[in-house]
């Protein structure tokens, strides 16, 4: 194979991976939470990504954003997308919930962000209405979400009106970050971007974090949780992400992301033995199928 073969064949099979990378963010929480609170855990990994990041700048020389504004852009957006979206999952999940379910929850996001991009535009102002397609899909992917829901409300600690909280806090927090960013912040270099983000978000983490009474174990296992966060979530996930978007992915990427939650949930069953019932197949394929419907470009019209 050439190398512009081996070159489009690694283009194509990005998005792949950036979903299996994305997905691993919910497991990676399991395996991390029975060492260290949920906020502890993730100032350290906030602290530690952006230390890499530092490094990285300074080796690379690269820019930073030139306005005031951009920085302040940036800082809102890495409250919203890292600080709300992860303390709310990790603390669904250290509050009981599954890694596959939450997943599922704030899986929702790109159906969120379509209906709100499609309705108002991404300047805000109004530029489309929901197509009744887009509509269709929105009810498949809450009645899913609801079938999934139901079922474990009540039994045991899974869902409860503490975990669903959370993830529904982390979803909505995704949601905004991501229709924020969209809006107000311009390109810039993905690494000093992060640096950014992950500053502010350590400064709005870290109060909280000291407020947690249960200690760190610097565990084997909390270790390696840690490790693949900072490199494989944190600076890998974000990297390889601007690499899509660089090369014209980016919709190839939007489109895959409804299948982070029946991945995660695999990957739950696989390693924590998370059970995969009947109900929550069909309810992820409703989800599925209705996040499908709604970030699915129209057809052009003759």
């Amino acid at each position: 194979m050439s190398t512009s073969g081996s070159n489009a064949a690694l283009i194509k099979a990005m998005p792949a991976v950036f979903v299996l990378i994305w997905s691993t963010g919910f497991i990676v929480a399991k395996y991390g939470l029975p060492y260290a609170p949920p906020l502890s855990f993730l100032a350290i990994r906030y602290a530690l990504s952006l230390l890499c990041f530092l490094v990285w700048i300074a080796v690379a020389r690269v820019a930073w954003p030139s306005s005031r504004a951009q920085w302040l852009h940036l800082a809102v957006t890495g409250i919203l997308i890292h600080a709300g979206y992860l303390s709310g999952v990790w603390s669904a999940i250290k509050g009981g919930m599954g890694s596959g379910l939450s997943a599922l929850i704030v899986g929702l996001q790109p159906v969120l962000t379509a209906v709100w991009v499609s309705r108002m535009g991404e300047s805000g102002q109004g530029e489309s209405r929901v197509s009744a397609r887009q509509w269709l899909g929105l009810v498949l992917g809450l009645g899913g979400l609801l079938l999934v829901v139901s079922r474990k409300f009540g039994t045991g600690n899974e869902v409860t009106l503490y975990t669903l909280g959370f993830a529904v806090f982390a979803l909505f927090s995704i949601t905004i970050g991501t229709l924020y960013q969209k809006r107000f912040v311009q390109a810039a270099d993905v690494r000093s971007a992060n640096a950014i983000q992950l500053g502010a978000a350590l400064l709005v983490t870290l109060p909280f974090a000291l407020l947690e009474t249960e200690p760190v174990q610097w565990t084997a296992g909390f270790m390696g949780a840690l490790a693949w966060s900072v490199l494989g979530l944190t600076l890998g996930g974000s990297s390889l992400l601007y690499m899509l978007i660089q090369r014209g992915a980016a919709t190839a990427v939007t489109s895959l992301l409804y299948l982070v939650p029946p991945t995660t949930a695999l990957m739950a069953w696989l390693l924590f033995g998370e059970s995969i019932t009947a109900a929550t197949v069909v309810g992820t394929a409703l989800t599925a199928l209705g996040v499908s419907l709604v970030v699915r470009p129209a057809k052009p019209v003759a």
